[in-house]
Order: structure tokens, then sequence, then C-alpha cells
């Protein structure tokens, strides 16, 4: 008679009990998220702005006007209290732990450049993340380069100058900070324009920070998107992970700029016009102009200068590139003062000669060219 009394005492208060457990739990592990990434910033006297979940769904009028989406989430854009139009970056599932997210916000928060976005501020409210970026309204560089219909246009020497801007914003990540900061994903997708077309360097969820005095990097995982990674990432035998990684992405992209095409073509039926670089490099190497519509002698001039620096930066060695003060110096000087670099690879040990016959499947499926595809 006492243990049928027993069992129903324990249902009425050990139910509850657990529930008010797995609560405390559940809000414990929450709470660490925030206060390791406030502990950090108040550390380092950076305080980028806390919003609620309210406050944010406020300032986009309940989402209403998307701006863009990936992997990450969703950007909608917004407005503050004070007028001032932002973007909204909310994040999916974080992974470890919500790592990607106080990479973020962390590394985003201590920045101060012209040529990279601000973090105006964040909100992290139980599964809820959102990141509250100064907002950019001409978008994306990806959307003006490779622009489909041809409705946008931009000058050879606006390109230029974009590409100074952005060169200078990671040049300030590897040099201009007390931390050495890695992006790992230049790509012109990150790349945001403001109503001036001033360039600002976005998206730090892959970024890592370092100690400037450190020359090589480890890494336990690969990132980045594949088509602007470095080799280094992929084969371990030609070189250490260092900031001349974000150099090789940063050329990758400085030749879609001046080609405004993308680097790789899968239909192409030679090795030469597969990859775009080797197919720039014979022509450049063999001194004959380049192939380009409705453009002046002057232009023509200025893509040649951006091209040859590009395949400076995507030299296979790490060693072999300039860092990224060598190559604002580069692009700001006379074309006439740059030698031409030697013929880029894919891969390590690639022999590809001129015009070469070659199997387009295999080559695609290939560990580092794979992935150009679905860009």
């Amino acid at each position: 008679m006492v243990i049928m009394l027993l069992w129903p005492c324990k249902l009425l208060f050990g139910v509850p009990l657990f529930i008010t457990l797995f609560i405390r739990k559940w809000r414990k592990r929450h709470m660490s998220i925030y206060e390791s990434i406030e502990n950090y910033l108040e550390q380092n006297n950076l305080m980028p702005i806390r919003y609620s979940y309210k406050e944010i769904k406020k300032m986009t009028g309940g989402f209403k006007e998307k701006l863009g989406e990936g992997g990450y989430g969703y950007v909608f854009k917004g407005k503050l209290c004070s007028g001032s139009c932002v973007a909204i970056k909310m994040l999916g599932k974080s992974k470890g732990n919500g790592q990607d997210f106080i990479s973020e916000v962390a590394t985003a928060g201590r920045i101060h450049h012209q040529n990279v976005v601000q973090l105006i501020g964040f909100c992290v409210q139980g599964s809820k993340r959102a990141l509250v970026y100064e907002f950019m309204p001409n978008g994306s560089l990806d959307k003006l380069i490779f622009s489909k219909d041809g409705s946008i246009h931009l000058s050879y020497d606006k390109i230029y100058n974009i590409s100074i801007g952005v060169a200078r914003g990671i040049a300030y990540l590897h040099h201009g900070c007390e931390m050495q900061i890695l992006h790992f994903d230049i790509k012109p997708h990150n790349i945001l324009l403001d109503e001036n077309f001033t360039p600002k360097v976005s998206d730090f969820g892959l970024a890592k920070l370092y100690p400037i005095d450190n020359s090589i990097v480890t890494m336990t995982t690969t990132r980045g998107t594949i088509g602007y990674m470095a080799p280094e990432l992929f084969y371990n035998n030609i070189g250490g992970i260092s900031h001349k990684a974000d150099v090789y992405s940063y050329g990758m992209l400085l030749m879609e700029m001046a080609s405004k095409r993308k680097n790789l073509n899968p239909h192409a039926e030679r090795s030469s016009q597969l990859f775009f670089p080797f197919w720039i490099y014979n022509h450049i190497g063999d001194e004959e102009d380049i192939e380009m519509e409705d453009v002046t002698e002057e232009e023509k001039k200025i893509a040649k200068k951006m091209i040859i620096v590009a395949l400076w930066c995507i030299q296979l060695k790490p060693n072999d590139r300039p860092s990224m003060n060598k190559v604002i110096e580069m692009l700001e000087g006379d074309i006439e003062n740059l030698e031409i670099p030697p013929k880029p690879s894919l891969y390590p040990g690639e022999m590809i000669t001129k015009d070469e016959k070659i199997n387009t499947n295999e080559i695609i499926s290939s560990d580092f060219s794979s992935s150009y595809c679905s860009m």
C-alpha cells in the first residue's frame, strides 16, 4: 500500500523537478555562449550593441525585405530608430556550440576600417542569432561583375579602384590590427559596395585570429569556398598555411574582376580555356592583346595590370606570392615595372601543355577544381 502511494508522489514531484533541471541546463548552455561573447568584447573594449530578438523583428518590419541568403541563413534589410538602414544577418543553426557566430562577432567587432564592413550589433536569444551590419546599397560585387543581362556596367577605372580598396581591407586585416586576422573566404559574394561603390570586406564566420608574429598557423579543418581556396589548404607538401592563403583568394577574385567572368568554364574543350588563368597567361606571355569588347586602350592597360598582379597572387607555392601590402604597391605602380610571373597551376605536379586536349570530366572531378561548377 505504501509503495503504491510512493509512485504518484514520485511522478508529482519528480517530473517538475526534471523539467526544471532541464530548463536550467538549457539556459546555462545558451547563457555561456552569450557570456563568452560578452567577456571577449569587454576585455578588448569592443562593445557592439546587443539587441533583443523583438528589436530585431521590429527593425526588419517582421522580416519583410530579404536581401539575400546562403548556407549561413538569410539577410534582411532593417532600419534603426535613427532612420539609418542596416543589413541584418539571421544565422541558421550554429556549429560547434555557436563558435562560428562567436568568431564573427569577436572578429568583426574589433575592426574599424573604411574597406571592412562595420558590425553595429548582434542578437543572441535562445536559438535566435543575428548580426547587424551597416547597409551596403550597391550589394555584393558578384552581382556587378557577373551581371547576366548586361544591365549593370562598371567602368574599368571603377573596377580598378574597387580592387585596390579590397586589397587595402585585406592588408589591414593582416597587418593593421593588434592580432593578425585571416579571413579564409575572400570571394566576390563577400565584397559589399556602399553608395559610392567603396568596397568593404564582409562575412567573418570563417575568420581566425592569430598573433602578428605567427607566420605559419595551425588549422584542424579546411575552410573557405572551393574555387577561391589556396592549394596549401588541400596539399600540405607545398607550404604552410598563412596570410598568403587570403592572397591566393584575392588573386582569384582579381582575375574575375579584370575579365568580368568566372575563372572556370566547365564546358570548354581545351585545358587553356577550361581554367581561365591558363588562357590569359598564354596571351599575356605571347604579348598578345587581350580580347575585350568596348574598351579603350587605357582600360586594356588597367585590365592587363590587374591580371599580371592576379597571376602573381595565385602562384602555387605560398612563398612565391606577394604580401597584400606588396599587391597594393604593384597595383598602384606602373605596368612597365611588373614582370610576368610563372604559369599558374591547379595543383602540384600538374603539367598541361598549351591547348592540349583533355578529358573535361576528369579535371572537373579532381580535388581542387571540382567545386568551381557549383559556384
